[in-house]
């Protein structure tokens, strides 16, 4: 009965609260703090690592969002209608999920390196910058640890469960938890973190990815941004004192 009960709360409560915050957060820092609305560029501090593990990163976890979207949320009868079998969407997923992951594990873990062990960028970076970084790490990690159980399961049927869980969370079903009581717990732990990334979300600088390029036109003053300038040395032996 107890772990009936944390399982609910885990997954039947947890995912709205987190969801809450994620969306409630985030508008309220886009409303109030637009200046730390940014990623955070440190490419000017050191270029090295940056573009290959940036570039990494950022494709990986473009499509690692967009099939997580798709595979979760596409209601089940589209994928019958359409005559995608639950073991080929399976297998498309391991590949596909496959290859997007290594891409954003290793850009992740060049940006890792960099944030960590370079004493000038370490020295601009906030705990919170590293704690992040360090929570995706971790994540593509149980992500890419979810494979090998997968693989045990070709038929499709365990990917079934987490799509009636997601959409169940979405069309406010309340039993929706009951779907993922069973599953491995690696799972679980991956499903947890993610969920806890969607909580700290609006916290973070990960919320530079709501920004489209057209909202900047509206933002609330300017950045000025300036090189320190030093006058030419005729220039100043001939300046003279205010009086």
């Amino acid at each position: 009965m107890m772990s009936e009960a944390i399982n609910s709360a885990l997954f039947g409560w947890y995912p709205y609260l987190c969801l809450t915050v994620f969306l409630f957060g985030s508008l309220f820092r886009f409303d109030r703090e637009q200046y730390t609305w940014k990623s955070g560029s440190s490419q000017l501090l050191r270029r090295s690592q940056l573009r290959w593990g940036s570039n990494l990163f950022h494709v990986g976890i473009l499509a690692i969002f967009a099939g997580h979207f798709v595979g979760l949320l596409t209601p089940i009868w589209v994928f019958d209608m359409l005559g995608v079998s639950h073991g080929f969407k399976q297998g498309l997923a391991i590949t596909v999920g496959g290859l997007a992951g290594i891409a954003c594990f290793i850009g992740i873990t060049l940006l890792a390196h960099r944030r960590l062990f370079d004493p000038r960028i370490r020295a601009t970076s906030s705990v919170g910058d590293i704690a992040v970084l360090l929570i995706l790490w971790v994540q593509l990690t149980l992500g890419l640890s979810t494979i090998f159980v997968s693989l045990n399961h070709m038929d499709g049927h365990e990917m079934v469960k987490f799509m009636n869980w997601a959409q169940g969370i979405l069309t406010l079903q309340p039993s929706a938890a009951a779907y993922v009581a069973d599953v491995n717990p690696i799972f679980k732990a991956h499903l947890l973190l993610g969920m806890t990334i969607f909580l700290i979300f609006p916290f973070t600088r990960l919320v530079h990815i709501w920004s489209a390029p057209i909202w900047y036109l509206g933002r609330r003053g300017y950045q000025v941004v300036r090189t320190r300038y030093t006058a030419p040395r005729g220039l100043r032996a001939r300046r003279q004192p205010a009086e």
